[in-house]
């Protein structure tokens, strides 16, 4: 499993694409971003537009172990991104502790070529209400744990991949 890490903007969704695609067809796309607005919907789109065909979507904006599960032995598989389904928990008030155990008892076992992407976001302010601090500090646990159960770990800075683990 590789654990693809960096800012907004920095490549890691289409480097992560790369790297699955390095290997053959079918390659398996779980997508935890939801559509509320029509930005995110242009996101989505470019997202969806840059992929050849070998591709099969799952979106799981909440359900990322039971989707993962699904997956057959041995296919590439690409999640993206951790980050947004931690912010889908946390705005609907789950267990994010208990939900990011549950996916990473998943993780520490895959099942072939995994590709999972995530934000960093410790790297900036501090941010001044609860709320982004609260999601900032779960989402740095979170990464520390998937990079503990990951082989490789990457940091993309503007579009170029450095190996952290």
């Amino acid at each position: 499993m590789t654990l693809l890490l960096g800012g907004a903007r920095s490549g890691k969704s289409a480097h992560a694409e790369r790297l699955v695609t390095a290997a053959p067809a079918p390659w398996t796309y779980i997508a935890t971003a939801q559509a509320f607005d029509d930005e995110m919907t242009e996101r989505v789109a470019l997202h969806q537009g840059r992929r050849e065909e070998g591709w099969q979507t799952v979106d799981a904006p909440l359900d990322l172990a039971v989707a993962i599960a699904g997956v057959p032995d041995g296919q590439p598989l690409l999640i993206d991104c951790l980050t947004l389904w931690l912010s889908n928990h946390l705005l609907a008030d789950h267990d994010v502790e208990a939900e990011s155990m549950k996916l990473g008892d998943i993780l520490a076992k895959p099942r072939g070529n995994w590709v999972v992407v995530a934000n960093e976001v410790g790297l900036g302010i501090v941010p001044d209400n609860a709320l982004a601090r609260k999601f900032r500090d779960a989402a740095g646990r979170l990464n520390q744990k998937v990079a503990a159960k990951a082989d490789r770990v990457l940091f993309m800075v503007a579009g170029l991949p450095l190996q952290v683990k």
